[in-house]
C-alpha cells in the first residue's frame, strides 16, 4: 500500500513539475499576436491565388502588417478590398491596378486543323506530351479546358475549341497562368491597347499552311503603326503597350485578323 501511495506521489509529483515547466515556457517563449493580421485576413478574399506575390492571404496579411507588403496588391479583391487593409493599417489607400487574362491563340476549329486525332487522357498537359499536341499549330490552345478547372470565378470557356476569357468575371487571380500547357494565357494591365492573338514563332509560310488567324510575317501591321510599337522578333509581331495609343491602325490592317484591340 505504501509502495502504491509512493508511486503515485511521484507520477503526481512529476505532473505538477512538468505543468509548472510548460507554464514558464509558454511565458517565456510567448510571441505576441498582432490582432490586424486576423482583420486583414478577414478583408482578404480567401481564395489564396498567389497573385499578391505571397502564399495565401494569410502571409499576405502577415506581410502588410509587418509593413513589408503594400494594401493594393489583391488583384482580385480589388480597390475596395485595398481601401479596408488600409484602414486597418490607418494609411492612405492605394488604387489597385486592373489586371485580367488574355489567351493569346484565334485559332479556332475552323481556322486551325488537326494534324492527328487525339484519343487519350482529355487534358492539355497530357495531351501536349504527344508531339507537342494534336493541332497543327505547336503553339496554340489544346482545347481540353485545363484553365476552365483552375479558374474559381467561370470566367473562362471554350468557344470554337480554345479557351475564352470573360473580361467581366475575370478578377486577375493568374490562377489559369500556370494551369496552361502552352503558356499562352498571359495577364494584362493594359486596356484598349492592340494585342497580337498569334503566339507562333515559326516562318510566315508555315503559319499559312497552319492557321488562318496566325501571324503570317507581312509586316504591314508595322507599317502602319504610327507610333513604332510593333516590332518583330522570331517572325511574331510584338506590339509594346507602353508605346501602343490604341489607334487601331494594325488591327485594321491585319490581313489574318491575328491583332485584336483589347
Amino acid at each position: 500500500m505504501t509502495t502504491i501511495l509512493l508511486a503515485a506521489a511521484i507520477v503526481a509529483g512529476i505532473g505538477l513539475l512538468a505543468g509548472v515547466g510548460l507554464a514558464i515556457a509558454g511565458v517565456v517563449l510567448h510571441v505576441p499576436v498582432d490582432e490586424r493580421v486576423e482583420r486583414l485576413t478577414a478583408a482578404l478574399p480567401g481564395t489564396n491565388c498567389g497573385a499578391c506575390g505571397y502564399p495565401g492571404c494569410e502571409a499576405y496579411a502577415k506581410a502588410i502588417a509587418g509593413e513589408d507588403a503594400a494594401c493594393n496588391l489583391c488583384i482580385p479583391g480589388g480597390t475596395n478590398t485595398a481601401q479596408t487593409l488600409a484602414e486597418i493599417m490607418g494609411i492612405a489607400v492605394e488604387e489597385v491596378p486592373e489586371r485580367r487574362a488574355i489567351v493569346l491563340c484565334g485559332g479556332t476549329e475552323e481556322a486551325c486543323g488537326l494534324s492527328y486525332e487525339y484519343r487519350g487522357e482529355q487534358s492539355c498537359d497530357a495531351a501536349s506530351l504527344l508531339y507537342s499536341g494534336q493541332r497543327l499549330c505547336n503553339y496554340g490552345c489544346l482545347g481540353f479546358g485545363d484553365c476552365i478547372k483552375a479558374c474559381p470565378y467561370d470566367a473562362i470557356s471554350l468557344r470554337g475549341g480554345i479557351a475564352a476569357i470573360d473580361p467581366s468575371n475575370c478578377v486577375g487571380c493568374a490562377l489559369c497562368v500556370p494551369a496552361c500547357a502552352k503558356g499562352i494565357i498571359v495577364m494584362t494591365e493594359s486596356r484598349g491597347r492592340a494585342v497580337n492573338l498569334c503566339c507562333s514563332e515559326t516562318s510566315g509560310h508555315a503559319v499559312r499552311k497552319q492557321c488562318k488567324s496566325g501571324c503570317i510575317s507581312c509586316h504591314i501591321c508595322e507599317r502602319a503603326c504610327p507610333a513604332d510599337a510593333v516590332i518583330y522578333e522570331r517572325h511574331l509581331a510584338r506590339i509594346d503597350p507602353a508605346k501602343c495609343i490604341g489607334c487601331g491602325a494594325c488591327a485594321a490592317k491585319c490581313p489574318t485578323k491575328c491583332i485584336v484591340m483589347y
